[in-house]
């Protein structure tokens, strides 16, 4: 009877030993299977997308998914090279990434958009997403596309007014743009030729579209006599951060950017959304499209809050006076 007993509490413990590896089999599996795929796809370069990369990776934590844990990323960058997105984004699509984030600027959005009809995208633009065919509405975008968007071109036409008063006197006003953008370029074109007649102001236009070309349109400007220069908001631009500030301080050309990471960089004075926080709840919109809500669902966003930097020592560099009223109603002034 003791030995049947024994027999029988050894099969339960061998029974145990079976159920807990089992479900410690069962829980490892379903870990492998949570994992799942971002695709993020980039105009511009790892370089100069690290911070806000990392910004959308706290969002996307946020809402439960963390790299190492349940979620992995295929990154692909066209490093400004536009005619590489088509590619790229198709690599994202064969890769089958749950959900594609489209970020830099609206050529990367579209290639996303033309790559794939069931994958959802999360997208960040400039451009409207509506007027080039993103999105059929802000409030229900419908497809598999949602987003954010900055909608930087209206931007411009405060930008232009902000740089009258950094430099009252200007009268011909430097606008530097890329050409090889023209779905985000032909709007703020516009919105800026249309500002600069109400306000009495000369555009004067140049384009560039790689490094070289930056150079040649800095030296376009001053034999086009420029007052002042407005820099178009462009990935290619933002990869050129400390070139573009160096040629503004050599040339002294007072200069209004569309990103505070220009003034922080040495610029004089730039008008804009924080970005970070921008990249930071598209990563909120992917961890909530990985939950399984449907993309055509959730609105596009549009930021509400704008912030004007101003860098005083660039102002003197270049022997700028900068009124007291300006100063105060700035949000960030470095010295």
């Amino acid at each position: 009877m003791f030995a049947d007993l024994g027999a029988l509490m050894r099969r339960r413990e061998f029974l145990a030993v079976i159920s807990s590896a089992a479900a410690i089999s069962r829980q490892a599996l379903a870990e492998t299977v949570a994992i799942r795929t971002v695709g993020l796809l980039n105009s511009s370069s790892a370089e100069a997308s690290r911070q806000y990369l990392t910004a959308f990776e706290d969002g996307l934590a946020e809402t439960g998914f963390a790299r190492g844990r349940n979620v992995r990323f295929e990154y692909r960058f066209a490093d400004n090279r536009l005619d590489n997105l088509a590619t790229l984004a198709a690599e994202l699509v064969t890769g089958r990434a749950d959900v594609i984030f489209a970020g830099g600027n609206t050529p990367a959005v579209q290639a996303a958009k033309a790559a794939t009809n069931s994958i959802p995208i999360v997208f960040v633009m400039g451009a409207d997403p509506i007027r080039t065919g993103i999105v059929k509405s802000f409030a229900r975008p419908g497809g598999n596309v949602t987003g954010i968007t900055g909608l930087a071109g209206e931007l411009f036409s405060k930008r232009l007014q902000l740089l009258m008063e950094l430099v009252p006197e200007a009268k011909r006003i430097g606008y530097l743009v890329n050409f090889a953008n023209p779905a985000f370029t032909t709007d703020a074109l516009k919105a800026n030729t249309d500002a600069a007649n109400r306000l009495g102001l000369h555009l004067v236009i140049v384009n560039a579209t790689t490094r070289e070309e930056v150079d040649g349109a800095f030296a376009s400007l001053a034999l086009e006599k420029a007052d002042a220069l407005l820099l178009g908001a462009e990935t290619l631009f933002n990869a050129l951060r400390d070139e573009i500030v160096a040629l503004a301080r050599r040339y002294a050309l007072p200069t209004s950017y569309p990103t505070r990471e220009f003034a922080e960089a040495g610029g004089l004075s730039s008008y804009s959304t924080d970005y970070l926080q921008v990249y930071r709840q598209c990563g909120i919109y992917v961890g909530r499209v990985l939950k399984g809500e449907p993309p055509g669902d959730l609105p596009v966003q549009q930021p509400t809050r704008f912030e004007l930097t101003i860098n005083l020592k660039s102002a003197r560099d270049i022997g700028l006076q900068l009124s007291p009223a300006l100063l105060a109603r700035a949000d960030m002034v470095i010295d």
